[in-house]
């Protein structure tokens, strides 16, 4: 699975305008929609800071990332930059990142993700489901870059 599949699936006019925008707004006043914070990563070439909402998930005690989309600009400045921030409202988290690579643990991140988030990103994942066998998960999961963050702690 190291191999990286080019996959993206652009979002259309409404998600980039009106929900992604809505869910980054009420994120910033504070309030999570399903667990919703506010991603920013350095750009890989810019080094400016770029922002998008995203889900984190808590599996067994672990915070994820999921790339619902596929690969994204977000996971190439992630895998670039090895963190960034998690923003809810005036709470600012820094994190380190790491890309899951290993089959097991990813299959086990896109089931518990596809559970809590099907209804909202279900249609980027071809059909695949929180029930779906693992080959069904194995089969798209190079499709769909996966994270595991961690806090970054006080010196």
């Amino acid at each position: 699975m190291s191999e990286q599949t080019p996959h993206v699936k652009k979002p259309g006019w409404f998600t980039v305008n009106v929900l992604n925008r809505s869910v980054a707004w009420l994120t910033r006043c504070g309030v999570s929609v399903w667990g919703s914070r506010v991603l920013e990563v350095r750009g890989r070439k810019s080094g400016e800071w770029r922002r998008t909402p995203v889900n984190v998930l808590t599996l067994d005690g672990r915070r994820y990332l999921v790339a619902p989309r596929g690969h994204v600009q977000w996971t190439y400045n992630m895998r670039a930059a090895g963190g960034g921030r998690l923003v809810l409202g005036r709470n600012v988290e820094e994190f380190t990142a790491t890309e899951v690579l290993g089959d097991l643990e990813k299959i086990t991140v896109l089931r518990g993700y596809l559970r809590r988030w099907k209804s909202e990103v279900g249609a980027f994942f071809e059909g695949v489901g929180p029930k779906s066998t693992d080959e069904e998960l194995l089969a798209i999961a190079p499709k769909h870059p996966v994270f595991v963050i961690a806090p970054v702690r006080g010196e």
